[in-house]
């Protein structure tokens, strides 16, 4: 049970991480029509992480409330990068994220969580995987 709780932490702060990064997204874009579609991505991570935070407590475990340490310096590390404003570059960086995270979060819990645990990442991958079909819908 241990690990499960952990491996789900782990793709909780990956949510965590998605979060801030639309958060710079959101505040780069001058095209309110891509405001709103970030932001709407946006409040499905936010969901998404509510979501395993619950499964999370209904393991018996304590969520994580944001990204580790290793999460922050790549988070810092984005940010010292020159932001675009261009939105088709923005749009581009959002869908390449959303595409890491879902390969990243499959590698991660691959055979990992009990049956429960493995169909909630598996909506919230395919949700993802939606997202960035939206994406590049925009560019």
């Amino acid at each position: 049970m241990e690990k499960i709780i952990k491996e789900l932490n782990k793709f909780l702060e990956g949510n965590y991480m998605a979060i801030h990064t639309y958060e710079q997204y959101i505040h780069h874009t001058g095209d309110q029509k891509v405001k709103k579609l970030l932001q709407n991505i946006q409040q499905n991570h936010k969901q998404h992480a509510a979501m395993i935070g619950k499964r999370i407590q209904d393991l018996g475990g304590i969520p994580a409330h944001d990204v580790d340490i290793k999460g922050k310096m790549i988070e810092l590390i984005s940010k010292l990068k020159e932001t675009t404003k261009d939105t088709n570059s923005i749009l581009k960086d959002a869908a390449i994220g959303e595409s890491r995270g879902i390969q990243t979060s499959k590698e991660l819990l691959d055979g990992d969580l009990d049956s429960e645990s493995l169909h909630l990442v598996k909506r919230i991958l395919e949700r993802n995987q939606q997202h960035v079909n939206l994406l590049k819908s925009y560019m």
